[in-house]
């Protein structure tokens, strides 16, 4: 009798998703919980409020700068809902781009204390005119006043923090800690934002917020999205479906055992390096190395993972390069780390917020996910998003750091519309599972996952009608159902102007426009800005954007 399969249950801001503790559903409120509930929704919406403020008529300045932004932003405050600007907002960067347009990103502050979540960008066109302002800005702290002063210890939030998410002996990185204003549930609390990063079984890479005075768990959110002088040369390989890979490697020496070849690419001018590492199924990461191999020809079955993972790795970097003018996941060339052979049949990928990780699946869903170059690319874009809009990793921000993983893999692997075709494994294929996720129809494909199938009608959504109003517990309140809505109107647009065309719409929304709460409303102001931007008010291209988030019913 054939095995039937049932989709992993992993949860990772990867291409899955995780164990996920088994809530089930709520109990009927009463009258007085309903009138808490309704003015805790209203607390929650005025600390994150939508701002797109486009000029009509631009006011000009000397020069494009951070002080004459603000001047701006004083004069305007009416209109932008931004109170005491040069008090409360505080320098976060400056970027030119290359229409000539400049972006002054500024973060909301209080008494010099940075509120999490609430960005703001001032847009100005070459000829240093204000032409836009958008972003998020917390107008709840306006009528709650903030005490900032601290009580706890950075390093006693940080042992906290630990102790909240079980974290292991050996960590990836040493925890980071930063003081922050965190609207959470009715409140604004003075915390401490702590990221904790480690691997093992349940690889983790946490944000946890502990309130400065007491010392408490305010929230906490999973955040893993699922040499001396080297000359590098050519080698070639076999990768997981027999294919012949061309390598860039290099030649190093072990003193025990004399020249060796290792995946290792430096051959791409500023950039620190494409490597790939081998994690040898053990669980222990201290174990990991660098992927070396006796000859430049990686042809074992072992090997196959790792080329791979390898070979993808640079096909996604010169898709950011060519396409967009940016160098590596940072923009500034950082190296680009994968690891394979990660854990024991993992059925999962992931970015950890440095590095990709691949399992090798257990061969009977999945077979090794460094097979599939949309795997990759996902992986990949998940490390660009990090480095730019950061988008949040819950809720609707969430879905949209899943779909703009999942719109850039089809970009970079533009065979078809579909995620992880590549990676099912033959039982998976006979039982009808052929891939992930469809940009082209949603609707094709079943959400596997029986948990997060009850909160919907168990197929992947296309249209708002059909959005999965998930707790935060389940998927982080939807990330990979919901993100087939927005996945679907990329589709569309795609249709009208084809993909040369989406990638630069989308690349610009993502590196421009969107902040870290950004939702679906504001993802769209974002998509059609940047093609108005790119191709002018009232052309073809904007005209498509709006028809793929009308067919989908963003509004």
């Amino acid at each position: 009798m054939k095995k039937k399969l049932i989709l992993p249950v992993l949860l990772s801001s990867a291409l899955l998703a995780g164990s996920i503790p088994v809530n089930v559903f709520a109990k009927p409120a009463d009258s007085a919980n309903d009138h808490h509930q309704q003015a805790l929704k209203e607390w929650n919406e005025n600390a994150s409020v939508p701002l797109f403020v486009k000029e009509r008529s631009a006011t000009k300045f000397s020069s494009s700068s951070p002080s004459n932004a603000l001047n701006y932003l004083k004069k305007n405050q009416d209109k932008t809902g931004i109170k005491n600007p040069d008090k409360n907002l505080k320098l976060k960067n400056v970027q030119k781009d290359e229409l000539g347009m400049t972006h002054v990103r500024f973060k909301q502050a209080v008494n010099g204390v940075t509120v999490e979540g609430a960005e703001v960008t001032v847009h100005y066109n070459e000829k240093h005119e204000v032409v836009s302002v958008n972003g998020r800005v917390n107008q709840a702290i306006a009528d709650d006043a903030v005490d900032s002063s601290v009580s706890l210890s950075n390093d006693a939030a940080i042992k906290e923090a630990l102790s909240a998410v079980s974290a292991p002996k050996e960590l990836t990185y040493t925890p980071t800690s930063e003081l922050v204003v965190y609207p959470f549930e009715g409140k604004n609390h003075t915390a401490y934002k702590v990221n904790v990063n480690f691997m093992g079984e349940e690889p983790g890479n946490w944000f946890v917020f502990i309130d400065a005075k007491t010392g408490h768990v305010i929230d906490k959110y999973n955040g893993i999205m699922h040499a001396e002088e080297n000359k590098t040369q050519k080698g070639f390989g076999k990768g997981v479906h027999g294919d012949h890979r061309e390598l860039h490697i290099t030649r190093v020496k072990e003193e025990a055992s004399g020249t060796k070849f290792a995946l290792a690419d430096y051959s791409h001018e500023n950039l620190g390096g494409i490597l790939t590492y081998d994690a040898k199924n053990d669980g222990n990461s201290s174990n990991d190395t660098l992927y070396v191999g006796n000859s430049a020809a990686f042809i074992g079955d072992y090997d196959r993972a790792a080329v791979d993972a390898h070979y993808n790795s640079e096909k996604v970097y010169d898709y950011f390069l060519n396409e967009h003018g940016r160098n590596s996941l940072d923009g500034e060339g950082m190296a680009i780390n994968s690891y394979v052979h990660y854990g024991s049949n993992y059925n999962n990928a992931f970015w950890n917020g440095r590095f990709m990780t691949y399992g090798d699946g257990d061969g009977e869903f999945f077979i090794p996910l460094s097979a599939g170059l949309d795997v990759a690319a996902h992986e990949m874009t998940h490390g660009v998003i990090s480095h730019t809009a950061n988008l949040a990793y819950r809720n609707q921000s969430g879905a949209l750091n899943e779909s703009f993983a999942d719109v850039f893999g089809v970009l970079v692997d533009d065979e078809d519309w579909e995620m992880g075709e590549d990676i099912m494994a033959p039982s998976a294929k006979a039982d009808g599972v052929t891939r992930l996720r469809s940009l082209s129809d949603p609707n094709s494909v079943v959400v596997s996952n029986p948990q997060r199938a009850a909160y919907g009608s168990g197929v992947y959504p296309d249209h708002m009608d059909e959005f999965y109003n998930m707790p935060l517990n389940v998927d982080n309140g939807g990330v990979h159902v919901n993100s087939s809505i927005t996945n679907h109107a990329a589709y569309l647009i795609g249709q009208e102007l084809g993909r040369e065309k989406l990638g630069k719409i989308y690349y610009r929304a993502l590196t421009v426009y969107l902040t870290s709460n950004s939702d679906f409303s504001d993802a769209r102001q974002a998509i059609v800005q940047s093609a108005i931007d790119l191709y002018g008010e009232g052309s073809v291209e904007e005209a498509a954007v709006h028809a793929g988030f009308d067919a989908v019913g963003i509004n």
